[in-house]
């Protein structure tokens, strides 16, 4: 694996029964500032394993290894953490960096856009800053400046259930800009969206990733989608990896297997 590595997961493994394997020891390495495409039929493990990495759900064994600097921004910081075993504040600290975004949007919609967008900054404040909302004027600025970025700007004071499925992903991404982080998760994140608009929410998903060296793993639906946007392409069969390459290396026979049922 490479020395050069934002996270390395080794032999992860997740099972809600003893004999029910959604993950079957994956080991894989994510680069700083890829673009990581996610394939794999529904219920292939895409979304556990997604969902392992920020430990929304516990992996049953197996490694997922961080440098320490992921949490500080501290280069100097090399030692290897397992976020498998981290609990409490260093927990806290890891999910502050890994940004989230999902198929279903998850704003607030009976709250303005910026107030849904300033949401993202508070893994940043403080107890009673946090509770009562009480954001600074340089939140603030980041917050339109993070609109302005995914086009909607113009849309910061309004109710976000006035928006389309389209804009609410664009603040979905914009909120997720603010916990500045180093690596998002984004688990289909346009499967609700028309042809048109996927494209436009990938491609401001893409540009701001580009532009600001994060990380993404984004799990896609389709497969014209994940070979336009990715850098790169995984792919989950039956619980394990079958897939790593780039578009190009995506054949006929590679994109067979990785839409043929598990046991066919």
């Amino acid at each position: 694996m490479s020395s050069d590595f934002l996270l390395q997961v080794k032999d992860l493994k997740k099972a809600y029964t003893a004999d029910n394997y959604i993950l079957k020891g994956i080991t894989i390495d994510i680069r700083p500032g890829e673009f990581v495409g996610v394939l794999g039929l529904s219920g292939a493990g895409k979304s556990t394993f997604l969902r392992c990495i920020n430990r929304l759900i516990d992996p049953t064994s197996g490694e997922i290894l961080f440098k320490k600097s992921f949490l500080t921004d501290n280069p100097a910081d090399t030692e290897l953490l397992d976020s498998c075993k981290l609990k409490g504040h260093e927990l806290r600290l890891l999910r502050r960096k890994i940004g989230m975004v999902f198929q279903q949007f998850n704003i607030v919609k009976r709250l303005t856009v910026i107030e849904n967008v300033l949401s993202g900054s508070l893994g940043y404040q403080g107890t009673l800053r946090g509770t009562f909302r009480m954001f600074s004027l340089e939140d603030k600025k980041k917050a339109l400046a993070n609109l302005e970025r995914v086009g909607l700007l113009d849309q910061a004071y309004k109710r976000a259930d006035a928006l389309s499925g389209g804009q609410q992903q664009r603040v979905a991404i914009a909120r997720t800009l603010m916990q500045k982080p180093s690596l998002i998760l984004a688990d289909e994140p346009v499967a609700s969206l028309d042809p048109k608009l996927s494209r436009e929410v990938l491609g401001i998903l893409q540009k701001v990733c580009k532009e600001d060296g994060i990380s993404a793993l984004v799990s896609l639906h389709t497969l014209e989608l994940t070979k336009a946007y990715s850098d790169r392409i995984i792919a989950f069969q039956g619980g394990m990896l079958t897939f790593d390459g780039t578009a190009e290396d995506l054949n006929n026979d590679e994109i067979e297997k990785v839409y043929a049922r598990a046991g066919s």
